[in-house]
């Protein structure tokens, strides 16, 4: 099965980031500059989806992956698989590291376990 974005189900993901930090459709359009608040309105609805530039940014403005965003017809776990396996724990922790801090600081480096 080739993977496809589900408009809806990221719609209502990105509802779901939105309300688990406070964030509003109005923060939104603000944070990304947009001309108006309907555009937001129409990612929650599933009608449009962002841009990839627009999702890069609400990645960054929800300290998660763009993955961690979209939605598709495959049932993806993906960070719970990698988290699970003791294979890629390196992996795991780094990405830990990187999104679990907001970001890259200057002054830190990860440490592997």
């Amino acid at each position: 099965m080739i993977p496809v974005i589900d408009k809806r189900k990221t719609g209502i993901n990105l509802r779901r980031l939105m309300d688990l930090r406070g964030i509003t459709p109005k923060d939104v359009q603000q944070y990304l500059s947009l001309g108006c608040v309907q555009s937001v309105y129409r990612w929650l609805d599933g009608v449009s989806m962002p841009t990839i530039d627009n999702l890069y940014a609400l990645s960054k403005m929800f300290h998660v992956p763009i993955d961690m965003i979209v939605r598709g017809n495959v049932d993806t776990s993906d960070y719970q698989m990698i988290s699970n396996s003791s294979r890629n724990r390196r992996l795991y922790e780094y990405y830990r590291f990187f999104w679990g801090n907001g970001g890259l600081k200057a002054s830190t480096t990860p440490v592997f376990i």
